[in-house]
């Protein structure tokens, strides 16, 4: 057992047994479970350790005490690391509100880009450029078609996946693009009806756009283990060649039920990551069961029992770097140019959104009042006493532990 989880796992004083089965919710298995967490990068470790002590004593809290009946009721804080499934849930909600306000009165279209899986060790190995890659990229091609066919730039909302249902490497980037642009003399061009630019085109531009990027980055990459190899320039052209003519998985087209439907659905993982608590259905100390969906066989759900090892590793293949950014705007989603484009529309500017308060946000999603007792479910609870945190900076917690 490894010492930093004996130093987290205050919760737990008996291991578990084979056969035993817990909580099925990544936290639980993720405080059971033993993680050399010295062979991670730092954010990796961070997120792990984040992901077990959320609303525990770890995080810090309060004690509120009842007015009226002086019940003593303990709050521990959240971690907010965007890829623990506990947490963002209010911040998720904000994004989608703001970003439907936000669209313009016009069209949109779902377009997809995905990296081939003969990339994802090298991604492992470079997540910050290939990611950044994969953006800029993406961008590029569009705006170059804008310009080509309509003389002006699009609007474009992108978000990073990097999985697949059954967590496996899956790296893609969702775009959101407005079916026209605004044209250097300031006025609208839209797209014909259902049609945004040909689509084994943009295809075939962005594999090249992306190939000849990795083959400028070549220099700052790092290779290791069956990549060693590629350190080599003639050996990385070689290995990249086959890439050229290979059919990459690209998606275009309007999206379904429109593009506020859309924005709900990409809300979904824009502040979480790979899993929700939900898919999880169990966990026996050895083997996780999680519910995933089969887009090869009809869209079914079906249940997939992986080791737990197995479980762990995949997860943590979608930790993103630190400071990276997932969602990014582009063109006349900055916002500058989106005034241009709405007053070339001549559509008003949206209203503000309302402010609600964290009371008035946990009343609307639960039912309940945050601050009324539940025990007495009459009087108010008052805080009476903070709780520190412990322990808030898990790499430097592992550090001084070693």
């Amino acid at each position: 057992m490894c010492i930093w989880r004996n130093a987290i796992q205050n919760w737990s004083a008996h291991p578990l047994m084979a056969g035993d089965k817990v909580r099925a919710n990544l936290q639980a298995i993720f405080q059971q479970v033993p993680i050399e967490l010295d062979r991670q990068p730092a954010v990796v470790a961070k997120a792990v350790l984040d992901i077990q002590s959320c609303r525990t004593a770890l995080m810090g809290g309060h004690v509120a005490r009842c007015e009226d009946c002086n019940y003593e009721h303990f709050h521990y804080h959240s971690c907010r690391n965007r890829h623990c499934p506990l947490c963002q849930s209010r911040r998720r909600e904000q994004w989608v509100n703001a970003r439907r306000a936000s669209l313009l009165p016009v069209a949109y279209f779902h377009v997809v880009f995905t990296l081939p899986h003969d990339l994802n060790q090298l991604i492992q190995g470079n997540p910050r450029m290939l990611y950044r890659l994969l953006f800029q990229q993406a961008n590029q091609t569009l705006q170059y078609f804008a310009h080509k066919y309509l003389g002006g730039r699009l609007g474009i909302t992108m978000v990073l996946h990097t999985w697949g249902q059954n967590l496996s490497q899956h790296v893609h980037v969702h775009c959101l693009v407005t079916a026209g642009a605004l044209t250097d003399e300031g006025t609208w061009k839209a797209t014909p009806k259902g049609y945004l630019f040909p689509a084994k085109a943009l295809r075939n531009w962005f594999r090249r756009g992306y190939l000849d990027g990795l083959k400028a980055l070549h220099g700052e990459l790092r290779f290791g283990g069956a990549l060693a190899h590629l350190k080599d320039d003639a050996a990385f052209n070689r290995w990249l060649t086959p890439l050229y003519q290979k059919t990459w998985s690209f998606h275009i087209k309007p999206p379904f039920a429109g593009p506020k439907h859309l924005i709900g659905y990409l809300g979904r993982y824009t502040h979480r990551t790979a899993i929700s608590n939900q898919r999880i259905q169990s966990f026996d100390g050895r083997r996780v069961t999680f519910l995933w969906r089969d887009y090869r066989d009809g869209d079914q759900v079906k249940p997939m029992t992986l080791q737990v090892a197995e479980f762990t590793r995949r997860f943590l293949l979608h930790i993103l770097p630190r400071g990276m950014a997932r969602i990014r705007h582009y063109g006349l989603n900055a916002n500058r140019a989106r005034q241009a484009a709405r007053r070339a529309l001549r559509a008003p500017e949206p209203e503000p959104p309302i402010p609600e308060t964290l009371g008035d946000w946990f009343l609307r999603i639960t039912g309940h009042c945050i601050d009324r007792c539940p025990r007495c479910k009459i009087g108010r609870l008052k805080i009476v006493k903070t709780i520190p945190r412990r322990a808030r900076d898990p790499p430097r917690l592992f550090s001084q532990l070693k």
